[in-house]
């Protein structure tokens, strides 16, 4: 009979074992992660509450009012060695109607270091006309003179020219073509990657991601808005000079735990 007992102490107490370690390892905290994207001219808030109003000026010293303000990322993703974990494959993000501003990654992660990225716009592989059935509703395509796809961003508004009058512009960023000929379209793929670089949690975190739309005028390339403002969409070099700008507007801000 003791040996009997001992014999089913010693089972009782393995297969306890085993169940312990099991329930270790399934029960590993994980995380909830959650970017929230933040908008700025060089550091002063901007919301859908400062459109329509001349509060900011340009590098090049143009008064502007922001009227309608929305651009696409896509392929928005935490990487860490060779896991990706996406957030979405893209987001519209709508400051007037302050749509798109915040973004939950879908699946829970574990505790650790990561890369944040993502493409402003998208991608030639992704620029795919007419199969994005969301963009559609919204008017985001790009015509098909113009090879169709879809917008990067649309960004309205007004600035006062030399003669201190209200004039409109189209800050409009899509694919450059060059429409030299017609019936043979050139394109360069305009669209950028975003490195916001190493992100670490140890619980559910917020991340701000900072927009200075400032910047979109500003660096590399100072913007006049009295030579570039309406039009631009077919424009082959302005498209090139936007993709280069906007490689400075994106930014981590603060993350929150």
């Amino acid at each position: 009979m003791k040996k009997i007992f001992w014999l089913l102490f010693i089972i009782f107490s393995f297969s306890t074992c085993e169940k312990n370690e099991i329930d270790c390892c399934v029960n590993l905290d994980t995380l909830n992660v959650t970017l929230k994207f933040t908008h700025n001219w060089d550091g002063v808030p901007v919301t859908a509450s400062d459109f329509n109003d001349f509060k900011f000026r340009t590098a090049n010293g143009e008064s502007i009012s922001i009227e309608k303000l929305r651009y696409v990322l896509s392929k928005i993703k935490l990487v860490n060695g060779n896991e990706e974990f996406t957030f979405s494959n893209y987001n519209l993000i709508n400051i007037g109607e302050e749509k798109g501003l915040s973004l939950n990654l879908p699946e829970k992660i574990f505790p650790g270091s990561y890369q944040l990225k993502f493409t402003f716009g998208f991608s030639d592989s992704d620029n795919k006309d007419g199969v994005y059935q969301d963009l559609n509703s919204v008017s985001f395509n790009v015509p098909g003179m113009l090879g169709g796809g879809y917008h990067y961003m649309q960004f309205d508004g007004k600035y006062k020219d030399t003669n201190n009058q209200d004039a409109g512009f189209n800050y409009h960023a899509i694919r450059a073509v060059d429409r030299s000929d017609p019936n043979n379209l050139v394109f360069e793929d305009t669209s950028f990657d975003v490195d916001l670089g190493t992100v670490s949690f140890i619980s559910s975190s917020k991340i701000i991601i900072k927009v200075n739309i400032a910047e979109w005028f500003k660096n590399p390339n100072k913007w006049d808005l009295n030579e570039l403002n309406t039009v631009l969409m077919p424009n082959f070099e302005a498209q090139k000079l936007m993709s280069a700008n906007g490689k400075n507007v994106f930014s981590l801000g603060d993350i929150t735990q």
